[in-house]
This record gives structure tokens, C-alpha cells and sequence, in this order.
């Protein structure tokens, strides 16, 4: 059974106007289906999931929703948040079996500092979740990656991750990058054109020397 327990209350009124009024009153919308459970509109208070989602196992936390005089395990399938106040708005629960597999989307964290960042590299984090199927007790919270030993140019790709493959299977793609350390980025150097400007007489110049050259020879004639 889960530590967690959340309140939610059954929403009578649906639509656009009676979520704002709900908001207003400091409570979100929200849903709750699965495993033979009608989706039911609730109500909850924000407060209590932006908790969870903020805890070490983040949206992979299993809780106890409390509705309709009863209880179910829940996590947190999906939620919306306000694009401009990042607050939630919408939350979507999942009823969990706890002897029943599911899929899970879980969080790469990075353990040190690279070589390769050292030497002014840059870490780029390209997968930052990799989807497994287990039991919700199996679990794990994030995969952990030591990243010390990386130099610039190197990548890690999701098969060279440490995960217990005897409870879990990874289900995303074993060739796909999850991280990689980039080299610095170097502005290039804007080279500047000079222009060579070639010295060429003046056609003045060569008329006005053959008209002196040629009064020159017609006194020396008279």
C-alpha cells in the first residue's frame, strides 16, 4: 500500500466555466480510470501533487487516492500545466495492480563532472527518460549514469546503461543517444576582404603628356 494518500472529491459539474470556478476555490480538475474503474471527473488540491511530482520519483510515485468512500493506488499518468505560470491545471490518474506490469518513463540522472566538460566541452542530455516495463514495485526512481570518464566526442547510448534487466525491460531503442559531450562552441572569425586597388595613370595625365610632347617638337621645328 502506498504512504501517499490524496483527497479527491467528485466533480457534479463539468466544462470550461466550472474548472475556472474550481480554480478559484484553490482545487484542480481531474480524472481517475483503469483496471474496470468508469473514468471519473475529481476534484484535488494542487498542492498535494505538485509535492509528488516535485519528490525524488517524481510522476513514477505510487499513491492512495481517496474517492467515493474508498481507495485505489494511483500515479500520475499525465497533467497540464499553465504555459505562463507553470501552475497545474489538470491532473490524470492511473488505478495501479501492484501484481500487474506497466510501462514506465523514467529519468537519466547524471553522477560527476565529465572530462570532457572540464576541458571546456558540453554536456548534452539528448534522452532524458527511458521507458521500461516492470512491476510498480520494480520501479526504479531514475537510472543513474557516472559520466567522469567522458571525454569530448563520446556518447552513451541507452544499451550502455547499468539497468537490472532481470526484473525490468527496457523497451526503448538500445541505439538511441542518450547523452553526448559536444565540443565547445567557437564562433568563426569573420575574415576581412581587402581590396587591392591597382594604381593605373589617369587618362588625363597620358592625353595632357602627348599634347606637351607634341608642342614641344612643333617649336623645336619652327
Amino acid at each position: 500500500m502506498a504512504d501517499i494518500v490524496i483527497k479527491g472529491e467528485e466533480r457534479r459539474e463539468l466544462g470550461k466555466n466550472a474548472n475556472r470556478r474550481l480554480r478559484a476555490e484553490g482545487k484542480i480538475p481531474a480524472v481517475v480510470y483503469g483496471h474496470g474503474l468508469d473514468t471519473l471527473p475529481l476534484s484535488v488540491n494542487p498542492k498535494d501533487l505538485d509535492r509528488i511530482l516535485h519528490s525524488e520519483t517524481g510522476h513514477n510515485t505510487i499513491f492512495e487516492l481517496e474517492f467515493r468512500g474508498g481507495s485505489r493506488d494511483v500515479l500520475i499518468k499525465d497533467y497540464q500545466l499553465d504555459p505562463i505560470g507553470g501552475n497545474l491545471l489538470h491532473a490524470d490518474f492511473q488505478a495501479v495492480v501492484m501484481d500487474e506490469v506497466m510501462i514506465f518513463e523514467v529519468p537519466v540522472q547524471t553522477v560527476g563532472t565529465s572530462k570532457g566538460v572540464k576541458a571546456g566541452g558540453v554536456l548534452d542530455i539528448v534522452l532524458r527518460e527511458i521507458e521500461m516495463e516492470c512491476l510498480p514495485q520494480d520501479v526504479p526512481d531514475h537510472v543513474r549514469m557516472d559520466v567522469a570518464e567522458l571525454d569530448v566526442g563520446d556518447s552513451v547510448r541507452v544499451e550502455d546503461l547499468q539497468i537490472d534487466t532481470s526484473k525490468i525491460a527496457v523497451l526503448s531503442n538500445p541505439e538511441l543517444v542518450v547523452l553526448t559531450i559536444v565540443p565547445p562552441h567557437v564562433e568563426r572569425e569573420v575574415e576581412e576582404v581587402v581590396e587591392v586597388e591597382e594604381e593605373v595613370a589617369e587618362p588625363e595625365l597620358i592625353t595632357k603628356g602627348k599634347v606637351e610632347a607634341e608642342e614641344e617638337t612643333e617649336a623645336k621645328e619652327e
